[in-house]
């Protein structure tokens, strides 16, 4: 192949370097290959900010926002692993792992995560779920660079040993039985999900179950956080007040030296069609009976996601939805309803939640609620209602942005599951549309 390489004309727009081209030349000065940083992207993120998205040469992502309001910042780093991408058997590893990360290091020892954040007036936390796991950091400006050291410390250097293993899985063994055995909603969540997905891995729970957590080996947690807790299985997100000279300064000093891994290709097994409804009967100690019903529902990148949420919001959003004023006001024969419809990369569930009134009966509620569901099906939504489920939705999502923790999230969470970090604004639009 020729490739010809011609000068521009005096008329030509003169050649343009990136926006970050001497700093990063500067940056890159002598650093190891694993360290090397570029400029990615420029992303807009709403109408006045913008996501500049930065490539460590270990394939750590960085996203990073200013935002110079206040003299704070949210660090949050964003892994591609959940419940998902476990297999059965192994069920709660990735949340067992949120539990451990928290614990010792070779540099740190059991709990100084904790106590140096805090007296570096930070704040932390961590959550799991079907497709990811993130752990969350509110600092003052000056704590940055505290916050990258310890958090590349506990990614690169966790301490992982019998003692350490097994005292975590009776932490974790005791909240599934606090959040799920002992728990009727959590217990009947899992239930729904279970029967839902019998192929896929979202019917199992994303705190596993007790066997599996139970009988994890330390041999299991090494094989486990090797494989996903690496550069190239993350996102990191900062946002606040912060210079990108410095973030990249931090990040090319505390995760420039560690290496990738190779990440499995997921086997994602498709849940075959379901030709007929499936129902199940427990009994639970509760004083009321209760209904929880799961539909099969798009993923969150489907264009039908979001005509389902203005949906979801026309019949449950509030008390002036359809179902609580029918049901609970007028009826009088529930005393909460609800519905969401799963934010998950793969087709999940639209969950509805019904609890009767006093001896009101489950019948009685399906019998109520059946109609309601039937008349949207059959009826377009009034101007009115639709025009409410667009400003509750667009109020939620703008009060979400207030705070940097805020904008972190949504930007971790859509660069993670759906590799946009500004899709919230996409979804903002799609609303506003339907």
């Amino acid at each position: 192949m020729q490739t010809t390489v011609a000068s521009p004309s005096p008329a030509s727009p003169p050649m343009r370097r990136g926006p970050y081209a001497e700093l990063l030349a500067e940056l890159n000065r002598g650093q190891s290959p694993l360290a090397q940083v570029r400029h990615d992207a420029t992303i807009p993120f709403g109408p006045s900010m913008r996501i500049e998205r930065f490539l460590l040469g270990n394939g750590l992502r960085l996203l990073i926002v200013e935002d110079h309001s206040a003299p704070v910042i949210c660090l949050q780093t964003w892994f591609g692993t959940g419940s998902r991408h476990e297999r059965e058997g192994k069920t709660g590893i990735a949340h067992l792992f949120e539990h451990l990360m928290f614990g010792e290091t070779e540099e740190t020892a059991h709990g100084a995560f904790d106590r140096m954040m805090e007296e570096a007036g930070a704040e932390t936390n961590a959550a799991t779920f079907l497709d990811w796991t993130y752990y969350h950091t509110n600092l003052p400006k000056d704590a940055l660079p505290l916050a990258m050291k310890l958090e590349a410390n506990r990614v690169a250097k966790l301490v992982l040993r019998d003692p350490q293993v097994s005292s975590e899985k009776e932490v974790v063994a005791n909240e599934r039985r606090q959040r799920v055995e002992d728990d009727v909603d959590g217990a009947v969540s899992e239930l729904l999900y279970k029967e839902a997905f019998k192929q896929h891995g979202y019917g199992w729970p994303t705190i596993g179950w007790m066997a599996d957590i139970q009988g994890f080996t330390t041999e299991d947690c090494i094989a486990f956080y090797r494989t996903y807790y690496a550069p190239n299985n993350a996102v990191m997100v900062v946002v606040g007040d912060v210079e990108p000279r410095e973030v990249l300064r931090l990040a090319q000093e505390h995760y420039g030296v560690l290496e990738p891994s190779v990440i499995p290709v997921e086997d994602v097994r498709p849940e075959p069609p379901q030709i007929e409804e499936r129902r199940l009967r427990t009994e639970k100690q509760t004083p009321t009976q209760k209904v929880a019903i799961g539909y099969r529902s798009p993923a969150l990148g489907d264009f039908d996601h979001a005509p389902l949420v203005l949906l979801n919001e026309i019949l449950f959003g509030g008390r002036s939805s359809r179902v609580h004023r029918a049901m609970v006001q007028e009826q009088e024969i529930a005393t909460e309803v609800r519905g969401w419809v799963g934010t998950f990369r793969d087709p999940g569930l639209y969950d509805v939640f019904v609890s009767a009134r006093g001896e009101h009966t489950v019948e009685e509620l399906l019998a109520s609620l059946d109609p309601l569901l039937a008349a949207v099906r059959e009826q377009p939504v009034t101007e009115a209602e639709l025009d409410r489920a667009k400003a509750r939705l667009e109020l939620s999502l703008v009060q979400g942005l207030e705070t940097v923790a805020g904008k972190a999230e949504q930007i971790g969470f859509y660069e993670t599951v759906l590799g946009d970090p500004s899709l919230l604004f996409t979804r903002l639009e799609a609303y506003r549309d339907r």
